[in-house]
């Protein structure tokens, strides 16, 4: 990888790790739908406007099915998630929650798409499950007896990701013959659509000042339709393979932007379940090929953080 995709990963990272700062701070004011669907109307249209600038067509009469149901899985259903979660959750949670997609896209592609899981990649899917019960243990301890107010959006949270591995592989399967950014465009307007009758149910809670509309400007623009263009340019620079180890950056920058921009605290349970959920993450999709000598290491050096705590 060049330096100039280097510092796109970065960038991206960056990013995507900020979306869960501007959700948490703009779902009190906006609610879970209107958030959503400001956010993907509003990277729909910076999108048609990046298309028309790049002369891309979408071919809505052939491929309309397509980005309603990648719509429902890849943005829709798991932001709302997200959203509902952030009224509970903090965002540092959330960003290491969201680092178990490429899990659940192996579980989801083994079940639906056959694809054989080696050894490696199953051992990374039994660290990814130990991994999300430490954190959830984590949860229990911080929370007081008997409050289990933290759980439903904990679940939530941990669906969204699975959501991603549906849309993965039924964009594999079904939709792999379409160019990669009109399908994020296409889907982008598809997420619109279906978001908005439930806003009908679901209004903003809270009337928006103007610092509320700059981030939900941020969120559209920067985290969901910059954040595209740049995804989508890494795939064609350096491949699908090298483009998801932003999935491992993410988490850092939702912990970093959390603690200094909102203030939020990192228990031990949750860094050290961060770290096992990296961990599993990079051996299911193969981004680690020596697992035993790794594992050792991590395991080694989280039990030495756990004796100087």
């Amino acid at each position: 990888m060049d330096f100039a995709s280097s510092i796109r990963l970065i960038a991206l990272a960056a990013i995507w790790g900020a979306s869960f700062i501007f959700t948490r701070v703009g779902v009190p004011v906006f609610g879970p739908a209107v958030l959503i669907l400001l956010r993907v109307g509003l990277a729909a249209l910076f999108l048609s406007l990046v298309a028309w600038r790049m002369r891309r067509a979408l071919a809505i009469a052939r491929n309309w099915r397509h980005y309603f149901i990648i719509g429902a899985f890849n943005c829709s259903v798991p932001f709302m998630l997200y959203a509902y979660s952030a009224q509970y959750l903090n965002a540092s949670l959330l960003a290491i929650v969201n680092a178990t997609a490429p899990i659940s896209g192996a579980i989801v592609a083994a079940i639906w798409l056959r694809t054989p899981l080696t050894r490696t990649a199953m051992l990374g899917l039994a660290l990814g499950f130990a991994g999300v019960a430490m954190i959830v243990g984590g949860d229990m301890l911080n929370s007081e007896p008997g409050d289990g107010s933290w759980l439903l959006p904990l679940l939530a949270a941990l669906t969204a990701p699975i959501c991603y591995g549906i849309a993965s592989s039924y964009t594999k399967l079904y939709a792999s013959d379409i160019d990669p950014y009109n399908n994020a465009h296409g889907s982008m307007w598809g997420a619109a659509l279906l978001v908005l009758p439930v806003c009908l149910f679901l209004p903003a809670p809270r009337t928006p000042a103007p610092f509320d509309w700059s981030v939900i400007t941020a969120l559209a623009v920067l985290c969901t339709g910059v954040a595209y263009v740049l995804y989508f340019r890494l795939i064609r620079d350096v491949g699908p393979a090298r483009a998801l180890t932003v999935t491992f950056l993410i988490p850092v920058f939702g912990v970093l932007w959390g603690m200094l921009f909102l203030g939020e605290s990192v228990s031990w349970m949750m860094l050290g379940g961060g770290l096992v959920v990296l961990l599993g993450t990079a051996l299911s999709n193969g981004a680690i090929r020596r697992p035993q000598a790794i594992c050792k290491q991590v395991t080694r050096r989280f039990l030495m953080l756990l004796a100087l705590k």
